[in-house]
């Protein structure tokens, strides 16, 4: 493949970068991140209803604007049973407050009239499908997924899961003591408010913090040798006799689970034993607050407060709840989300957009094809390999070729009923893949979301319509912006096959050793590097915090691999060819003001731990400021000298791929 070249008028192309953002008294070889975005760092105040502000939030509120319009014009649609009747019930349901105010907790009665009735383990363990099923309540999770072993097939997966705090670790860590007490504080006025007694709040946290003593790590669940445990149903029978009349009541009976992959054993284990031992009172307590955390956001205001108090404010620092049409574009686009993308490609993804991205792509590729062969730390049996897997991939841009098909959702008014059908066909249309082949067409995100994928079981990278935009893509804009911006995120989503993960996968998306062992360990030991670097940054809203580097490890090789790559196919796109100076700016230098234009970012203090325990990105200004540190390409377009912020010793910098 030979990569697309651009012979374009410079003089007739503008830059691309947001120059009124940057802060002059900032040198960009000290802090790039504060260069380009000072002064929008400076003036940028946090809407009151957001965990921060940056330039995905700001594509975001273009996304939402637009399902927005499609959502409230669908609400009109004489046809109910048409998937713009269906959005419009939805939506018009969410939106009838004084129908949801007079309900009260009446909506979600029916479930706990279902807990109430338990009078024993059998009847407990009945519930578990039906909860499981609709959403309302669930301590083991599940999924339909390529196997990893042979992904020709399907195979359901069981995952950790019944925890009301973010993760394990806010049952554990010291730091989380007073978010702890906040929790039970929530569980308390929760159940309160629906008529229990505040002991059952004392009786539901405290098994969770057994569930959570026995879930792994978020560390370890990124380890897909861990995590891939196939198991036959007899096999889990054995010790968790429940677990095949489960299966069966989630709607799988009649299709093909012989075998299951258990994600986290120790945690079915600890699970099968507290449905055991626990007394059951204990576990109905669990159920409740469960049943009511899940339906709170959809019942009337006194509810809706009392969970924002906690899972807003408390969790994420957000003063007030968003606007009640932005909370109603948020649920019918969650239950009903590719018939609204459907719609949106429409009216928002011209052609020539998937065209260009398509030249990209293709640009990207054979950048990293240049790469993988010239690396001096590989094998050439493996750079074989790598090429193999590289020529393999697959990408999807914009949109599906093959829509969902909604026929099957039977949506209605009440708000809560129609949560709970959503969530039950998802889980309907997950077991319906256990009856066919692999859907080589399904997609995992809408074209309305402001985001990009890598799948492994797949190995295919996927680019919905919503991103391509500025400031990540600009039809019009001169392509060192184009390639700083999303030419790095194609980079980055096909690093994802060569991260510590993905690279464990082969081209058809096995989970196989395609390595040998001494590359291996030269990969490993290229990654603890990286692995050093970020563990010891602290960002300013969360000073005392550092990063995980094992947890974003990931996600950081994927910028690292993505912005050299996307740096050498913009070389490439120039065909030799010198580049003009474009305000002031060099084409090198404009590359890397794109970048940090994308991560442009200002996020409140507590969005910013709960995002350092969970989240495997690291903060926007590293992923800004320490990635170029790494490379070469930004120390010669700034001439970066020793003694400047953003200098790094040659002998330092990580180069992997």
């Amino acid at each position: 493949m030979s990569a697309v070249r651009y012979e374009r008028k410079f003089a007739l192309v503008h830059s691309g970068i947001a120059l009124t953002h940057v802060d002059p008294a900032v040198r960009p070889q000290d802090d790039l991140f504060r260069h380009v975005n000072g002064k929008w760092l400076s003036e940028t105040v946090i809407r009151a209803d957001r965990p921060l502000e940056g330039s995905f939030t700001a594509l975001r509120d273009a996304s939402e604007a637009a399902v927005r319009e499609i959502v409230e014009e669908s609400a009109a649609s004489p046809d109910p049973q048409s998937p713009a009747g269906k959005i419009g019930l939805l939506y018009s349901g969410f939106m009838d407050t004084d129908t949801i105010e007079s309900k009260k907790f009446a909506p979600v009665q029916p479930q706990l009239d279902a807990i109430d009735a338990v009078s024993d383990r059998d009847g407990l363990l009945a519930l578990l499908p039906e909860f499981t099923r609709n959403g309302a309540a669930f301590p083991l999770a599940f999924f339909v997924n390529n196997d990893a072993g042979d992904p020709t097939r399907y195979l359901v997966y069981l995952y950790q899961s019944g925890l009301g705090l973010p993760d394990e670790a806010y049952y554990r860590d010291a730091d989380f003591a007073d978010i702890r007490t906040a929790y039970h504080a929530y569980a308390v006025r929760l159940l309160q408010l629906a008529g229990f007694d505040a002991g059952e709040a004392d009786e539901a946290i405290s098994l969770e913090h057994k569930l959570a003593a026995g879930h792994m790590d978020k560390v370890s669940c990124r380890d897909p040798q861990k995590t891939y445990n196939p198991r036959t149903v007899g096999e889990l029978s054995e010790s968790l006799p429940w677990i095949r009349p489960w299966l069966a009541g989630l709607g799988a009976e009649g299709k093909d689970v012989s075998e299951v992959v258990v994600c986290q054993p120790d945690f079915v284990k600890t699970l099968g034993s507290l449905l055991e031992d626990e007394p059951l009172e204990v576990w109905k307590s669990w159920f409740r607050l469960q049943a009511l955390t899940a339906a709170a956001p959809y019942l009337h205001a006194e509810a809706v407060d009392t969970h924002f108090s906690f899972y807003g404010k408390t969790l994420s620092g957000i003063p007030e709840l968003k606007e009640r049409w932005r909370r109603g574009v948020a649920f019918v686009e969650g239950a009903l989300g590719e018939a609204i993308g459907r719609e949106y490609v429409d009216r928002h993804f011209p052609p020539a957009h998937k065209q260009r991205m398509e030249e990209l792509v293709g640009n990207l590729i054979e950048a990293y094809q240049q790469s993988i062969t010239s690396l001096s730390w590989l094998s050439a049996e493996t750079i074989e390999r790598a090429l193999e897997k590289l020529a393999a991939f697959r990408t999807k841009i914009g949109y599906p070729t093959k829509w969902i098909d909604y026929s099957g959702f039977a949506a209605g008014k009440d708000v809560w009923q129609n949560v709970l059908e959503a969530n039950a066909f998802e889980v309907r249309r997950n077991l319906a893949k256990l009856e066919g082949p692999i859907d080589a067409e399904e997609w995992h995100m809408t074209p309305q979301t402001v985001n990009a994928y890598y799948m492994p079981t797949m190995n295919e990278i996927v680019f919905p319509a919503a991103i391509l935009q500025p400031p990540f893509f600009d039809a019009d804009a001169d392509m060192a912006a184009n390639y700083g911006a999303i030419g790095a995120v194609i980079g980055h989503e096909i690093g994802h096959g060569f991260d510590d993960m993905g690279s464990q996968y082969d081209g058809t998306g096995a989970l196989r050793n395609w390595w040998t062992d001494g590359d291996r360990k030269a990969f490993e030991q290229l990654t603890s590097r990286l692995v050093d670097q970020f563990s010891v940054l602290s960002p300013e809203e969360a000073p005392g915090s550092t990063v995980n580097g094992e947890l974003t490890l990931g996600e950081n090789i994927g910028d690292l691999g993505g912005l050299i790559i996307a740096f050498k196919a913009y070389r490439l796109s120039l065909n030799g060819e010198p580049t003009p100076e474009i305000d002031g700016l060099s084409g090198d230098q404009r590359f890397f003001y794109s970048w940090a234009e994308c991560w442009r970012q200002k996020i409140r203090p507590e969005e910013s731990v709960r995002r350092l325990t969970i989240d495997p990105h690291s903060p926007n200004e590293f992923r800004c400021n320490q990635i170029v540190r790494n490379m070469v390409e930004f120390h010669d377009a700034f001439s970066v000298s020793e003694g400047d912020g953003l200098w790094l010793a040659p002998s330092e910098r990580v180069r992997i791929w």
